[in-house]
């Protein structure tokens, strides 16, 4: 078995590719497609039966993706080594009317999508992209990567004392962004013009998901450039590591003791609960699917899933220069200081003693230094799709990921050594 490859400033790099690339689920998913393509997987459909054979496979279902490898005669109750992630990030996403305005502008009408920093949309040159579906049930992806919409922020002269008492903002009046002038509104306006940056006819398109996105490319910060600022990190930053990951232990060669998994679900940030959130029967289909596949019971099934293990990939907190009061006081997670693991005995996060065990294996295997996030015990804590994983499977699954400032911002902070640090010990992990 050849050594996977050991990644380096280029899996940096090639990260600020993925997520100028990737303004959306849907796109994110097709990005991780096509990469896990070259690395020889094919895709399997859902509808298809699916035969045992061994190799790199893949479902895609709306924004989320599923790819799995299976070693030259891995037998039904091999178990798995799985990296969870979720391609949403919190926006501002179209709504089913969405030709709107007033007083000589013309303005797109959105929705809040999961809990971004609203403030962090003002101001920003921003494109729109997503899924159209069109009349005979294909859909198509749109991307105008290129300054389309903007959210303005109201002059300080109209407002005095928001430097003192702090912005507030109407999430229904004060988020709507413009895109034009004309007192004429007229509804399909907005489609019409996705339907000619697409190619497609006139009426075409009879469904959307779109959403707004900034235009500003992803970029190295700082004297050294040691930091890299761009969007969606949170959480196409631990995709991109799990499909780089996978992508290397597959092409190391057989022996493999167990059968790696990328499970990149969409809705982490409004709670799971869809046909592609972590929360449905989407993971645990495939897995049950690809044991049967290979002759299986339900006995392999349930053995299988017994010494399987889940590390559940999100970013979260570095601690933030002007507001380490917020932060536990023991716990401070620096950028580049390697991946986190998060701990949070509500179960908040899914991490446990014997979880923290296997993840400290990895990391030292990989040669990888990780860091611990608890959060302080006057704030409330976020969570992730590790405890629903853990309870919907019975898996045993791991809280980790890389420490980020600016968390929901529309423009994201990190370490730029970290998300190949990340990478690495994802590889140590999934090779079991």
């Amino acid at each position: 078995m050849s050594e996977p490859p050991r990644f380096d400033r280029g899996h940096t790099d090639d990260l600020m590719s993925f997520l100028a690339a990737s303004p959306s689920p849907y796109h994110a998913v097709a990005n991780t497609a096509e990469r896990l393509e070259k690395a020889g997987f094919r895709q399997v459909a859902e509808t298809d039966a699916w035969d045992g054979s061994s190799g790199g496979k893949y479902v895609l279902r709306g924004g989320a993706i599923v790819a799995w490898y299976v070693p030259e005669g891995a037998a039904p109750h091999t178990p798995f080594r799985i990296v969870g992630a979720h391609t949403d990030s919190p926006n501002l996403r179209v709504k089913p009317l969405p030709d709107s305005g007033a007083h000589g502008w013309r303005q797109v009408a959105v929705e809040i999508y999961g809990g971004p920093l609203l403030n962090s949309w003002l101001d920003r040159d921003l494109g729109l992209a997503g899924r159209l579906t069109l009349r005979d049930g294909s859909s198509r992806l749109v991307n105008v990567d290129r300054p389309l919409l903007r959210v303005p922020q109201l002059a300080i002269h109209l407002d005095r004392s928001v430097s003192a008492e702090g912005l507030k903002l109407d999430k229904q009046r004060h988020l709507q962004p413009i895109w034009g002038l004309g007192n004429d509104v007229r509804d399909g306006d907005l489609i019409a013009f996705l339907e000619e940056t697409a190619g497609l006819a006139s009426g075409e398109v009879t469904g959307w998901d779109l959403m707004v996105h900034s235009v500003e490319a992803p970029a190295y910060l700082g004297r050294d450039k040691e930091l890299v600022a761009g969007p969606r990190m949170d959480n196409l930053l631990s995709v991109h590591a799990g499909a780089a990951a996978l992508a290397g232990v597959a092409g190391s060669g057989a022996g493999l003791p167990c059968i790696p998994v990328l499970a990149a679900f969409d809705h982490e940030e409004n709670g799971s609960q869809s046909d592609t959130g972590a929360d449905g029967p989407l993971l645990g289909s495939v897995l049950e699917r690809s044991v049967f596949a290979r002759g299986g019971s339900y006995e392999d099934r349930a053995r299988a899933f017994a010494a399987t293990v889940c590390l559940s990939s999100d970013t979260g907190h570095a601690v933030h220069p002007n507001y380490a009061e917020r932060h536990d006081p023991t716990h401070h997670p620096r950028v580049n200081g390697g991946p986190i693991l998060k701990v949070n005995v509500n179960n908040r996060y899914a991490t446990d003693g014997s979880g923290r065990a296997v993840w400290a294996a990895a990391c030292e295997k990989a040669d990888v230094p990780f860091q611990s996030f608890v959060s302080n015990n006057s704030m409330p804590c976020g969570t992730t799709i590790g405890p629903i994983t853990a309870a919907r499977h019975g898996i045993k699954t791991v809280d980790i990921g890389v420490a980020i400032l600016s968390m929901h911002s529309a423009r994201e902070l990190c370490g730029a050594d970290d998300p190949w640090l990340l990478a690495n010990s994802l590889v140590a992990f999934l090779e079991g």
